[in-house]
């Protein structure tokens, strides 16, 4: 088992405080995301799991066992980082080796895991060459098949494909899915990529300024966001905000809002366009469309407030021309 239990983590960097009091628990062979902008303290979480920064307070336990004042090597942890950290002097057998041999492993072991590893991440071929003879996503796939070699409990994953471009970093994505989740390894994973977040994670932890505002599955954070900074974080473009102060009574009065609810969310998927009025609908002004190929993006002013909508490539409604918007029943999210 191997079960991240994270309790009232609290590090400062002199009078800046980074995670604020964070409590957390990862399931045993769970995808865990952390999530959020740069400067939320993601990465310094990560790091108190790893045990590279003492931490102010609070206890980290990894399969049940307390391992707060343990050092990285002692708590059974692999990580992948950013930079890719491959050593240039070394063949990519040999990088992916590094940490078996450290470990004193025997050597048919360590041929076997090398091997292994390679294979997954579809390097074998490579294992004779330098780094600086393989493309960035090689390299990628060298960090990684490095720290799936290693017997751990736990990989750790500080924004691993940001380095790459986007073509590169989605086809990697995939790839990496599939291979953590065959090896059922307990897994978090640092990122400020909302998409990387929904298309990789069991469960989300969207933070900011030191604390963990939601922390659910990724549809449920997508749909029901319980945070306005959540909502305006995750999805593209982010969920509509829209004040209910300022929307007309009449429509209100078809919502059903809770009395405490002070804005009205809606993803721009979920919005029906009319060319004329209808019942229960928002009259708007379409000020900006957008054409994308797979559906039109309109900015649409609606009551003084700017309203993003998808429609279909062939429901074009052009700029200065009214349209109404109908919310789809049961898609909206009510926040304060």
């Amino acid at each position: 088992m191997a079960e991240i239990k994270l309790e009232n983590i609290v590090k400062k960097y002199g009078k800046a405080i980074a995670t604020n009091n964070i409590s957390l628990t990862i399931r045993d062979q769970e995808f865990m995301v952390l999530l959020g902008p740069s400067g939320c303290g993601k990465t310094t979480l990560l790091r108190a799991i790893a045990g590279l920064d003492e931490i102010d307070g609070g206890t980290v336990s990894i399969g049940g066992k307390n391992v707060t004042n343990e050092p990285p090597r002692k708590r059974n942890i692999s990580m992948v980082f950013q930079s890719y950290a491959v050593f240039p002097h070394l063949t990519v057998r040999d990088n992916i080796a590094f940490g078996l041999q450290m470990k004193k492993m025997p050597e048919a072991e360590i041929k076997t895991r090398v091997n292994n590893a390679a294979e997954l991440l579809r390097i074998g071929d490579y294992l004779g060459r330098y780094p600086a003879q393989l493309s960035g996503g090689q390299r990628q796939r060298v960090a990684v098949a490095r720290a799936l070699a290693m017997p751990s409990d736990v990989l750790l994953m500080d924004e691993p494909l940001s380095n790459l471009d986007a073509l590169l970093r989605m086809d990697m994505r995939a790839e990496l899915k599939k291979l953590l989740h065959d090896a059922k390894m307990t897994t978090v994973y640092v990122t400020h990529d909302q998409v990387e977040a929904l298309s990789l994670g069991d469960r989300i932890a969207v933070m900011k300024q030191g604390h963990i505002l939601q922390c659910d599955a990724p549809l449920q954070v997508y749909q029901h966001p319980t945070d306005p900074f959540v909502a305006g974080f995750i999805g593209n473009p982010p969920m509509n905000l829209l004040k209910i102060s300022q929307l007309p009574a009449e429509f209100m009065a078809t919502m059903h809002a809770p009395s405490n609810a002070t804005l009205l969310g809606i993803r721009a998927e979920n919005i029906e366009t009319h060319a004329a009025p209808i019942a229960g609908a928002l009259q708007g002004q379409v000020i900006v469309a957008e054409p994308l190929g797979s559906h039109n993006l309109l900015t649409v002013q609606a009551h003084g407030q700017m309203v993003k909508v998808n429609t279909r490539p062939d429901d074009y409604f052009a700029p200065n021309t009214s349209i109404w918007l109908q919310i789809m029943p049961s898609k909206q999210c009510w926040l304060t």
